[in-house]
């Protein structure tokens, strides 16, 4: 998977993922920005919860259970110091419907310790390279 972030100005950014979707990124005012897109820490927040959404969904639809609504309220907890990452973060599921709980149980267990690959991603090796003008950069960084 690989996408293309964009610059916009100021403190602002903009992609399209590999999916055709636009995603724009942005800062508070208070700190440069326009406040014309999600924080990159607001869509991160998302994507843990969708990941393990769509996983439970899928899970549950393969048990031969359809929900009649669900409905994820997620909360995330940083560190008062840089990175400033978050320290914990609590997802509550409210699923309507005919719904076994042990089965309700199992799919989520399934998505946050086997198949959510998002969550799973948080602690992934980051490697980076730059270039300036052009020139690939010769420092590791």
């Amino acid at each position: 998977m690989k996408t293309t972030i964009n610059w916009t100005g100021k403190m602002a950014f903009s992609s399209v993922t590999p999916s055709g979707h636009e995603i724009k990124m942005d800062a508070a005012q208070e700190i440069g920005g326009e406040n014309s897109g999600a924080r990159p820490t607001e869509l991160l927040l998302n994507a843990v919860a969708g990941c393990t959404g769509i996983d439970i969904i899928s899970i549950l639809q393969k048990m031969r259970l359809e929900p009649i609504s669900f409905q994820m309220d997620v909360e995330g907890d940083r560190a008062d110091d840089h990175p400033k990452k978050f320290t914990t973060i609590r997802i509550h599921y409210a699923l309507e419907g005919e719904l076994p709980e042990e089965k309700v149980i199992r799919a989520i267990q399934l998505s946050k310790d086997k198949y959510c690959s998002v969550s799973h991603s948080l602690n992934a090796e980051i490697i980076v390279s730059y270039s300036i003008n052009g020139v690939k950069g010769e420092k590791e960084l």
